[in-house]
């Protein structure tokens, strides 16, 4: 859902004493000057809410980020690059029992996710902001039920393409994290980009695209809450492709 979100596909390199090689980082960090309340909440909100890696390379649990609700979440859903947050925020207002992590660089994509949580007093949510590979290296498999990329930054030059989030690396890293029968959504409104994702799922043994007809790449997923980057497409008549792939069992 954001430019700022991107990053190139190798995602599982640690060195032997834990610390995450550094990488090159495309996309933006900040954009526009932050208003008062925007930064009071990323003084006080965001420390409660961020996913802080631990030290030595150690993995997360990710059933214990979410004390805060009031029964261990039923399931885990990952979104990447949540842009402004809005679809992250109606799913998780839907569904209350779900926990979600939501990972964007954006920082000013990060406070208006802030500003959702607060005024939807959301319980269900913790945030990654920076770099999501990192933090995908970080969790156990099978740990999460779906994974969502939705309008990722298509770099359109063919000098950039590399710099696209999904690539083999990045597709086997979140078929390892997906529970057995989890799914992968990925919805953009390039057409390059959608026939570049299914190319590459083609070739991952752990990934299954279930489409049968073209209403089920034409039309939303079920519950669609719409992402003002979709509605910006429609506006200038690009018509968005909606992926769902499934985790094959293991």
């Amino acid at each position: 859902m954001t430019g700022g979100a991107e990053v190139p596909p190798a995602l599982e390199g640690e060195h032997d004493d834990g610390l995450e090689e550094e990488r090159a980082f495309f996309g933006r960090r900040k954009g526009k000057r932050l208003r008062d309340a925007q930064e009071i909440r990323l003084e006080t909100l965001l420390p409660a809410l961020r996913i802080d890696l631990p030290p030595g390379g150690g993995r997360i649990d990710p059933l214990t980020l979410f004390g805060q609700m009031d029964a261990p979440p039923e399931e885990i859903w990952l979104e990447i690059g949540f842009g402004g947050g809005e679809h992250l925020a109606a799913r998780a207002a839907a569904h209350p029992r779900i926990g979600f992590i939501g990972a964007e660089a954006f920082v000013n994509g990060v406070v208006k996710l802030l500003a959702d949580i607060e005024a939807r007093g959301l319980r269900n949510v913790r945030v990654r902001d920076g770099d999501v590979a990192p933090l995908l290296a970080r969790l156990p498999d099978a740990c999460l039920g779906q994974v969502s990329l939705l309008y990722p930054d298509p770099w359109p030059k063919r000098r950039q393409r590399k710099r696209r989030f999904v690539s083999d690396e990045s597709l086997a890293q979140i078929a390892r994290l997906l529970k057995d029968g989890g799914v992968f959504r990925f919805a953009s409104d390039i057409d390059d980009y959608a026939g570049w994702t299914l190319a590459r799922v083609a070739r991952c043994p752990d990934l299954r695209w279930e489409a049968a007809t073209s209403r089920d790449w034409l039309q939303p997923f079920p519950g669609w809450p719409g992402t003002r980057y979709e509605a910006k497409a429609l506006l200038t008549g690009r018509r968005p492709t909606y992926l769902e792939f499934s985790r094959i069992p293991r």
